[in-house]
């Protein structure tokens, strides 16, 4: 196989073969092993980068944490103070005999030091009263989840305390914390704001601490928390973009952290989420920390790597080239060599001998040729001597071959006598022997006429032999042309040649591709079908249509044809075993006609499996196309 341009071609010299083939495998191996290196030094530098990621994730996510434990042991310090001002709470609510109207909250909130806001709420999760007079009317129900928990506080007769959180209205910080009511009626809340956090003198901060953390990864640009409200901490101003806000509350909701890169921006965003819920708390402090990487520096490095590599294999193949070329010229010379000896003798210098080269396979390649040479002189001067002979041998055949040819032309038109001779003499006289074979059987008496009856049976026959001859030598001898044929005036034209039989036909308007020969198969598989059933039976013709053929269908109901017959009745002077077969080949000109058409004809059973039942001949022919497709 030669593939132009890669492999060698025809006209090639060995050394300008060897060479490619040789450049050829070592560019292969230097690629394939160039990409091999490639490629695993591109997935380790991946490898490297997901693995500092994950690294990075991970401290966010501990410092993160312990930022968190950190504040909530804050937190549970100022539970103390909380449960000291939910006394005076309660003496100041049955002091006034369990009526919120008649409480004086102002003057509550300055006994307990002015520090803390009092909040009361009803059993429809709405602040009924209190000292802070923005959040008087807000109604719980709207967060299902925080007023169920306050629900549940109601209910139950025991202090619980909340985490230091931002206040939604104004964000300013405060510690919650939540009481019963005697009665279960409301549920009493302070909310300290605690002097620490006020003053930012805690030195916990969930934004500083993150902050420290961009130095673990040179990749990280940014890093941005989002508290469960999708609200930014530490910067309350920032409004996320609607990208930015679907995402986080997507991982809010689904509590798992995303990743989205984007290349154009040469950016990757990673949504980590941090499960802080406790269970203890009424505030979720998980949060949804935006880590954004740029994917600049990693690209860069691919790229280095890619050109190295591509570097140093081009060097490789240039190195090789060179070397390759000094190998292959010493191996061709001695070809060379021998390629130019063997073009001299190729001319005709058959004295010419094949220069002695190095080594033993070229040394055998030298003995081998000069004796193939010796061999081919001695050859050349035999053809010659055997061209000469085989010239006047072909004088002689040709004029053998012209007396046959003269013979068999004399032999043919003999043969076309005869039939001649046959189809018209014989036939006439058969013609007459059949008329005093019919006046016998009217005058004569009935015992008599049995014998005249065979006598008629058999000139019909020999005239059905000599039709049947005939019919064979038009098909040989005359190409008709395949025309448009009315199957359906064809079967009824050979229905009516046999009046006196029971043969039943359903109309079917169908042309198919045919010739003026067609009514030799109908009439021939109708009067096989009538003449094996001696006026006992019936017969059906069936026609159906398929697609693209037409399937026609000769059946009895006479005794059947067996098994070991269908595959041979079709077959010239095949007879077959009823006593009224002919010489068979009535069924060989159908076989050879339909052929003809295109189609193909079977035996078979009128009754799948019953052979006894009747037989069936079956054949198709093609449909002839629409006049408007012509």
């Amino acid at each position: 196989m030669n593939i132009p341009g890669i492999l060698p071609g025809k006209n090639s010299s060995f050394h300008k073969n060897l060479l490619i083939c040789v450049l050829f495998i070592i560019v292969f191996v230097i690629a394939l092993l160039s990409s091999i290196s490639y490629i695993e030094a591109q997935n380790e530098l991946i490898d490297k980068n997901l693995l500092l990621k994950e690294e990075t994730e991970i401290s966010v996510t501990q410092w993160m944490t312990l930022v968190d434990q950190g504040l909530k042991m804050y937190d549970d310090t100022l539970n103390t103070q909380m449960i000291e001002g939910f006394r005076g709470f309660i003496d100041e609510y049955e002091r006034t005999g369990r009526d919120p109207a008649q409480m004086d909250l102002i003057a509550l909130k300055e006994r307990l030091g002015g520090t803390m806001d009092l909040y009361m709420i009803n059993s429809t999760g709405v602040i009924e009263y209190s000292t802070y007079a923005p959040e008087v009317g807000l109604n719980f129900k709207n967060v299902p989840y925080f007023y169920e928990y306050i629900t549940d506080l109601r209910k139950g007769d025991s202090f619980s305390a909340d985490r230091v959180v931002r206040e939604q209205s104004t964000g300013a910080i405060r510690k919650y914390a939540y009481m019963p009511s005697p009665d279960h009626r409301y549920l009493f809340e302070l909310g300290l704001v605690p002097d620490q956090l006020k003053d930012r003198k805690l030195g916990l901060s969930y934004v500083k601490t993150a902050e420290a953390l961009k130095n673990l990864n040179p990749d990280l640009e940014s890093i941005r928390i989002f508290d469960t409200m999708g609200k930014v901490v530490g910067n309350r101003s920032y409004v996320p973009d609607p990208l930015q806000k679907t995402r986080v509350m997507k991982a809010l909701a689904g509590r798992e952290s995303d990743v989205y890169p984007d290349p154009g921006q040469k950016k990757e965003y990673r949504y980590l989420y941090v499960d802080l819920y406790d269970p203890e708390y009424a505030s979720d402090m998980s949060m949804v920390i935006e880590l954004t990487y740029t994917t600049a520096p990693m690209e860069r490095k691919l790229a280095g790597l890619f050109f190295s590599h591509l570097t140093i294999a081009l060097l490789a193949i240039l190195g090789s080239v060179l070397v390759s070329y000094g190998v292959v010229s010493y191996i061709s010379r001695p070809v060379s060599e021998v390629v130019e000896d063997i073009d001299r003798i190729a001319r005709g210098d058959f004295d010419h001998r094949i220069r002695h080269t190095n080594g033993i396979e070229f040394c055998r390649l030298e003995d081998s040729i000069n004796a193939m040479v010796a061999s081919l002189k001695e050859n050349i001067q035999r053809a010659k001597e055997s061209e000469d002979a085989l010239k006047k041998t072909n004088e002689n055949l040709e004029e053998i071959i012209g007396r046959r040819t003269a013979a068999l032309t004399e032999a043919n038109e003999e043969a076309n006598l005869y039939l001649d001779i046959m189809s018209h003499d014989i036939n006439n006289t058969n013609t007459v022997a059949l008329g005093y074979a019919q006046m016998l059987l009217m005058h004569l008496v009935e015992k008599e006429r049995y014998q005249a009856d065979r006598i008629r049976q058999s000139i019909i026959r020999s005239s059905e032999i000599i039709q049947n001859v005939a019919t064979i030598r038009l098909i040989h001898q005359k190409n008709f042309p395949l025309e448009r044929v009315d199957l359906d005036a064809m079967i009824r034209e050979a229905i009516d040649h046999h009046p006196e039989a029971a043969i039943h036909y359903e109309e079917r308007k169908v042309t198919v591709c045919a010739d003026t020969l067609l009514p030799e198969v109908l009439s021939n598989l109708i009067g096989n079908a009538v003449k094996f059933m001696d006026g006992q039976g019936e017969v059906f013709v069936r026609v159906e249509e398929e697609e693209r053929e037409v399937r026609v269908s000769v059946e009895d109901t006479g005794s059947g044809i067996p098994d070991e017959m269908k595959g041979v009745i079709f077959t010239r002077f095949r007879k077959g075993t009823n006593k009224r077969s002919g010489k068979g080949l009535g069924l060989y000109i159908v076989r050879s006609l339909v052929e003809r058409y295109g189609g193909r004809v079977w035996a078979d059973d009128r009754v799948p499996g019953e052979p006894g039942l009747g037989a069936a001949v079956r054949f198709t022919l093609r449909k002839a196309p629409d006049e408007r497709q012509e």
